[in-house]
């Protein structure tokens, strides 16, 4: 009968029905529909069951009795299968204030376990980044890392996802985000600890190139570090190469030429080839050839010298070609006009020669005279 009163919607008589006959899960139903919240969680309790309770925090919610849902929440976080549910629960209402809330809570209880630390921490990725930090650094032995590694990724938390790798022992990936992120992800004593670890060599160089741009009043404190692992050659050649490449854009002359003499001191003859071409526009050939005759290395030099006398012929040919050019254009006259006979008569050209008319010759109207043949005596 009370199933009846329930369908046709007599909740009233239900209630009395369930109520007498201790039925508490259909009675927690029941008191639900009649927004009799507190009745249903106390109804609730005593059924103790994992469907009564989800449905009675799921009205406590819509109801938006967010303390009752609570207390419901607390008796579902503890089954991991049921955790999902409940989180989309809230968060497709917006709830996500009363959730972090929720779940901040059930990590006391006795049953708490890896999917309630891992779910709070995405939600603090999304909602409180402020918070993230200090959750990761207590629980994140109790976390689920790598699906909290892509939430910090999405969410840009680069300082976390960097303690993150750290804890999970990919420290390639660590590294690779601090000096991709220096302003958020980058502290001194992490790098110097991570970088010791990392198992690709050529982070190593990467490393050094990033102190050198970054930080690089402390790139001795990070050669000390990794001093047992470098192939000293190789960083040298790596410092040599940006020593090179500073003191061509200086553009100081004597710089250049003191780096160098220091190859040369040093017995780098190759540092002292490439170098001549780095800082070519600032050596002076004569200086060159000087030191590379006094320390025996004219072939490291050779190049350099060839470079140097096609430049020069370039320019003798180029001012020849100038010079040829310029003393054909001074032999160059404007053509005088040939004269032949009357000197204004021929060059007039025939519109000054008179019309003649078509009188015969000797004829003469009245007045008229016969005029003059120009330029021939007849």
């Amino acid at each position: 009968v009370g199933d009846r009163c329930y369908e046709e919607g007599m909740y009233e008589a239900a209630k009395l029905l369930y109520n007498n006959v201790s039925n508490f899960a259909r009675l927690a139903s029941t008191l639900v529909h009649l927004g009799e919240y507190q009745a249903a969680v106390d109804s609730g309790r005593k059924a103790n069951s994992t469907r009564t309770w989800k449905e009675v925090c799921f009205a406590c919610v819509d109801g938006r009795e967010f303390r009752l849902a609570q207390i419901c929440g607390l008796h579902i976080v503890i089954h991991a299968d049921e955790l999902e549910e409940l989180i989309s629960y809230y968060q497709d209402r917006g709830y996500f204030e009363e959730l972090i809330a929720l779940l901040e809570a059930a990590l006391g209880l006795e049953r708490a376990h890896m999917g309630m630390f891992t779910e709070l921490a995405i939600l603090y990725s999304k909602f409180k980044p402020q918070k993230m930090r200090e959750h990761l650094e207590l629980f994140w032995s109790r976390v689920n890392i790598p699906k909290v590694l892509r939430a910090a990724e999405q969410a840009h938390l680069w300082a976390e996802l960097v303690f993150l790798y750290d804890k999970y022992e990919e420290y390639d990936n660590a590294i690779i985000t601090m000096m991709n992120h220096p302003t958020n992800a980058w502290k001194e004593g992490q790098f110097k600890d991570i970088i010791a670890k990392v198992a690709n060599v050529e982070l190593y160089y990467k490393a050094l190139q990033f102190y050198l741009d970054y930080k690089p009043l402390l790139i001795n404190d990070l050669l000390l570090v990794l001093s047992p692992r470098l192939d000293h050659t190789r960083t040298v050649n790596f410092f040599s190469k940006d020593a090179m490449q500073y003191a061509a854009e200086s553009k100081d002359v004597e710089l250049a030429e003191k780096l160098l003499q220091w190859f040369l001191e040093e017995g780098k003859q190759e540092c002292f080839a490439a170098c001549l071409f780095t800082c070519y526009d600032l050596l002076h050939p004569d200086a060159v050839l000087e030191l590379a005759w006094r320390h025996n290395i004219m072939d490291f030099a050779m190049p350099y010298f060839i470079q140097v006398m096609r430049e020069y012929l370039t320019k003798v040919d180029n001012l020849d070609a100038s010079e040829s050019l310029r003393k054909e254009e001074e032999q160059v006259t404007e053509p005088t006009p040939i004269v032949f006979g009357q000197q204004l008569m021929l060059t007039a050209g025939p519109s000054a020669v008179p019309p003649q008319t078509n009188f015969p010759y000797g004829y003469a109207g009245p007045g008229f005279t016969q005029p003059p043949v120009y330029g021939f005596n007849m």
